[in-house]
């Protein structure tokens, strides 16, 4: 057998340069993820806290209590906190949260949605930083909080990254990523009309690298993977600009002539003004236990 399998530096550089990896494809088509969703907050808080965002949001915090989580009284950091779609119900159930969102306009409407909270429940404390910034020591903030909450969040786009998380909590991680190919049906029309083909399945491995570091650095976790789909609803000017984003991805830069031909397009097939996109793909998460590491039973 290949003992590299088991070598975690092996797996630790591996992650690192791994040219698929979220944050390498965005640091090669030049996108700044603190600015990557100004053309797209307004509308991703509205579908947070749809309906289907708040049934997608109970499910996750759900599978983690059915692990053993109890939020009542618990100190929380949620890390990439967008407009709060986890923190405002980690806060319903009694926890103090910390969010920290960089976003000028992720973090406005977190301030907004703050009001959601149940009057006589813990403020929720919201930090305008990107996590990777943050002096932990400076703060206070080794080892901190019960849990520490990370989900979809460029803050563990490496073992680097996921270990400066870890640091923060003293008794539960958990961290949600992609855990395989993503799928934007808006892409799809998009990219023949400048490549002639499909576009294609990007894999991405963040988790695979993720569960083989925890298992060789000898953490106890839970983790399961899901294929998770959603609908969305832009106007065509947001649809314009959420392609123009993905396209990056694709070495396709936002030059006018790239912009006419997708403004072309959108409005020729949506003459409407509304673009339903669907979105989605396979997902990983995964629940580190810091303390009480043994299986964890409802039974007592």
């Amino acid at each position: 057998m290949n003992n590299h399998l088991f070598d975690a530096q092996v797996w630790e550089q591996a992650w690192k340069e791994d040219p698929k990896s979220y944050i390498n494809l965005t640091r090669k088509a030049g996108v700044d993820p603190t600015r990557s969703f100004d053309s797209k907050a307004h509308t991703f808080n509205e579908e947070v806290f749809s309906e289907g965002g708040r049934q997608r949001a109970e499910r996750i915090i759900g599978w983690m209590e059915g692990q053993g989580v109890d939020f009542n009284g618990l100190t929380v950091l949620d890390i990439g906190a967008a407009s709060g779609g986890f923190s405002v119900p980690f806060a319903e159930r009694g926890a103090k949260v910390t969010a920290v969102e960089p976003n000028a306009l992720l973090a406005d409407l977190f301030e907004a949605n703050k009001a959601r909270v149940s009057p006589g429940k813990a403020e929720i404390t919201l930090v305008r930083e990107a996590f990777e910034d943050i002096d932990l020591a400076a703060k206070g903030w080794e080892q901190a909080f019960d849990l520490v909450f990370v989900s979809m969040c460029p803050a563990v786009s490496d073992w680097a990254g996921a270990e400066r998380v870890l640091s923060c909590a003293r008794q539960y991680c958990y961290i949600s990523t992609s855990a395989g190919s993503r799928r934007h049906s808006l892409l799809n029309e998009v990219l023949p009309l400048f490549t002639g083909e499909a576009a294609p399945l990007a894999e991405a491995s963040e988790m695979a690298y993720l569960l083989n570091l925890l298992y060789l650095k000898d953490y106890a976790f839970e983790s399961i993977v899901t294929k998770e789909m959603k609908s969305t609803e832009y106007s065509v000017e947001e649809a314009i600009d959420e392609v123009l984003q993905l396209l990056k991805h694709h070495r396709l830069t936002d030059s006018d002539d790239t912009r006419k031909a997708v403004s072309d397009y959108m409005n020729a097939t949506y003459p409407e003004g509304t673009v339903t996109v669907q979105q989605g793909g396979r997902f990983g998460k995964v629940l580190i236990r810091l303390r009480d590491e043994n299986m964890y039973s409802r039974v007592k």
